[in-house]
């Protein structure tokens, strides 16, 4: 199974730079050993506020509770609190080509199809949202997709040259019009296995 978890630390009032550079560089190897072992795939920064400290991570695991025991092993666990999304395969999901080669941007999308559209409708769009996300993913823009816990919620990775071109993107999905979406754009954290090897 994969996770998306969002991990927010907070370093107690009074505690040296040294014990926060020794627990960061004790957190950074464990996050090699993780992406070695195969259960961390990807960590990014989502934008911070001044003086936050939050990570979303991409991790694989067997089941919750394997998932429990990687993060407990992590050190800054002790300062963090940490926010476990499963996410469930999604029949659009162009694979695990996770290589960063431009901007990454998580979107959630929550389908609002108007009351009392017909099925037939609803089959057609979905049909061509299909063979429009296998374009996408074709040109590099689609990496990831997930289904989210809850009724009708999915969760993508993409890949796009700026905040703008992402929105076009989107807009060129045929479900676009029915779907709520939010954007996250992601940046690099020093310690993801994507580029940890470059």
């Amino acid at each position: 199974m994969e996770y998306l978890v969002t991990m927010t630390t907070h370093v107690p009032d009074g505690t040296s730079e040294e014990a926060v550079s020794d627990v960061r560089a004790r957190e950074a190897a464990r996050s090699r050993e993780l992406a070695a072992q195969g259960h961390l795939l990807r960590l990014w920064r989502p934008p911070l506020q001044p003086g936050e400290w939050r990570t979303l991570g991409l991790f694989a695991a067997g089941d919750d509770g394997q998932l429990e025991k990687v993060l407990a092993s992590m050190p800054l666990r002790v300062w963090r609190t940490d926010q476990v999304t499963p996410l469930s395969p999604h029949r659009n999901d162009p694979g695990r080509d996770l290589q960063k080669t431009s901007a990454e941007f998580l979107t959630t999308f929550t389908a609002a199809i108007p009351a009392g559209t017909p099925g037939q409708a609803v089959a057609h769009i979905q049909a061509r949202e299909a063979e429009r996300t296998h374009e996408l993913a074709g040109q590099g823009h689609l990496v990831r997709l997930w289904v989210l816990p809850g009724q009708g919620r999915a969760l993508g990775l993409w890949r796009a040259r700026d905040a703008a071109d992402m929105q076009a993107i989107l807009e060129s999905l045929p479900l676009y019009a029915w779907m709520i979406v939010q954007t996250t754009p992601l940046t690099q954290h020093p310690s993801d296995s994507a580029i940890a090897g470059s």
